[in-house]
């Protein structure tokens, strides 16, 4: 019975081992992280990034044979998601291009792995917004009056803007008050409701809320497209296979959702226009020279 048993046993253990050669191994699946910072509210941010996701996700697949699973991080401030590319938390992101810039300084080893284009074009435009019925007919006549900034970190909601009130002579001192609002939909808001005489935003969220006109633009300038980013160390297969993935992205339905025609090659030449505004609007805080006049204190930000 012994023998027997053992023998039983040898047969099994050698039609296991056949099966195994027969049967493939599950392919082990590439695991990556996606990160944005919150521009819009989080549920509307998860419901504009899922359908880029999995367009993605099945683009890479075909690319690496292998399946894809991409996870999306909101990070609820841009410094927040700016750090986390810089440590290498998460594989990739979509910026605006002031984080990129800023990403880049603090991490030289990130790589960009493609550009956003609107209608072929690699500019948009950023608004400065004040009420239909304000009296504030030009960009000059926001002197003396309460203004709102998106993030202290967003291309549009700070430095272009300050750049533009700078080209008209306006610096910190000469607002009343200002805010930071964190959000393009906020700075809206913070208008619309008479909490700011003014505020900037892009142009994007302004055609998205400004459906019955409440609010005008007095003032637009052009802002570079978003980069896409890799984070230092990703290796080059992965960044070569999401490079390609992107730029080759055709879904409709996700390139709708990022109110973008299509994906295209970038460098980092691409961003030095907005490396320049950066440092220019470093002087957005310092009094403007009018030898003769006595300057007012900088006005502060205003703390929600």
């Amino acid at each position: 019975m012994i023998g027997n048993h053992n023998l039983d046993v040898r047969r099994a253990f050698f039609a296991l081992a056949i099966l195994t050669t027969l049967v493939p191994a599950q392919e082990k699946s590439v695991n990556l992280t996606f990160g944005v910072y919150t521009t819009d509210k989080p549920t509307v941010m998860y419901r504009t990034f899922t359908p880029l996701i999995e367009a993605l996700e099945k683009s890479m697949e075909k690319h690496l044979s292998q399946p894809v699973a991409i996870e999306l991080r909101i990070f609820k401030s841009y410094t927040n998601a700016r750090t986390a590319l810089v440590k290498g938390h998460v594989d990739f992101v979509r910026f605006g291009p002031a984080s990129y810039v800023l990403a880049k300084q603090e991490n030289p080893k990130v790589q960009l792995l493609a550009m956003e284009t609107k209608k072929g074009k690699k500019t948009f435009k950023g608004y400065i917004v004040v009420l239909k019925d304000s009296p504030i007919r030009s960009l000059s006549q926001v002197r003396g009056k309460r203004f709102a900034f998106g993030d202290p970190n967003s291309t549009i909601g700070r430095y272009l803007a300050q750049q533009a009130l700078m080209s008209v002579g306006i610096h910190a001192n000469d607002l009343s008050k200002f805010k930071f609002l964190g959000r393009h939909d906020k700075v809206f808001h913070s208008v619309l409701l008479g909490r700011s005489d003014a505020g900037a935003l892009k142009a994007g969220t302004f055609n998205k809320l400004n459906k019955k006109g409440q609010l005008r633009v007095v003032a637009s300038f052009n802002n570079v497209t978003k980069p896409w980013v890799a984070r230092s160390g990703l290796g080059h297969n992965l960044h070569k296979t999401l490079a390609v993935s992107l730029i080759s992205l055709d879904d409709p339905v996700a390139l709708k959702s990022l109110k973008a025609t299509s994906l295209v090659p970038s460098r980092d030449q691409d961003y030095a226009v907005i490396r320049e505004s950066m440092k220019g609007a470093k002087k957005f805080d310092l009094p403007a020279a009018r030898p003769t006049k006595k300057p007012r204190p900088a006005a502060r930000p205003e703390k929600d």
